[in-house]
């Protein structure tokens, strides 16, 4: 190789990878390949277009190892794929790297010995552990507008135990109760339990610790 393409090779783009991330590759559970490939991705954004061909080229990869990592990582929970309109208002593939900073958090959360309980853990592995099985792309997508709405994390939670208490394995079903709850004003667990302490002595029942509350009176049909 001549020193003028050398040069030429060393000033094309880079990317940085921080060296928390690199100590942590396998608390992430990690390959090298998947974390160098994830940490190119990063270099992305936290969400950009999905373009197969541009990765193959910056990264000199074949597509189908492409393909497979990007495989690979979404079955890790690292980062999803997911169709939206871009800002000409055209549909296009979109990689959204949300889930990889979840997982970062969840490891400080433990380092920092904290216990690891619902208030550190992905809360989208929260959702697939009372359910049984995967969420689905549109799943995800509905959880993250709960998110990014600013509902309280922990009513998120609470509405997914009363749901799933009461035999109820879809998301239309929490989002009723999380609407009538933010049509109560209720902003967090307290007011929630303070409404049902109440409604249940107005009844003169005894107290009992468990999800009783009918939030809306007509009944929803499991999807």
């Amino acid at each position: 190789m001549k020193i003028a393409n050398l040069i030429q090779w060393l000033k094309q783009g880079h990317f940085v990878v921080p060296l928390y991330l690199f100590q942590r590759m396998q608390s992430l559970s990690l390959t090298m390949e998947e974390f160098v490939f994830l940490m190119y991705l990063l270099s992305q954004g936290e969400q950009f277009p999905f373009n197969p061909n541009k990765i193959k080229k910056d990264l000199n990869y074949e597509l189908t190892d492409v393909m497979r990592l990007i495989s690979t990582l979404t079955d890790k929970k690292m980062l999803m794929v997911q169709v939206s309109k871009n800002d000409k208002g055209i549909m296009e593939e979109q990689v959204d790297l949300s889930l990889f900073y979840d997982k970062v958090s969840l490891v400080l959360a433990e380092e920092n010995n904290q216990p690891n309980n619902e208030e550190n853990e992905n809360i989208y592995e929260i959702f697939e552990k009372e359910f049984g099985r995967p969420l689905s792309p549109m799943e995800y997508e509905i959880i993250k507008a709960w998110i990014d709405g600013n509902m309280a994390r922990e009513l998120i939670i609470r509405a997914l135990k009363e749901a799933t208490y009461n035999g109820v394995s879809n998301l239309r079903y929490i989002d009723k109760i999380l609407y009538e709850w933010d049509r109560k004003g209720f902003k967090t667990v307290e007011d929630v339990e303070k409404h049902e302490k109440s409604r249940r002595e107005k009844k003169d029942k005894p107290k009992v610790d468990s999800f009783d509350y009918n939030w809306f009176d007509e009944e929803e049909d499991e999807e």
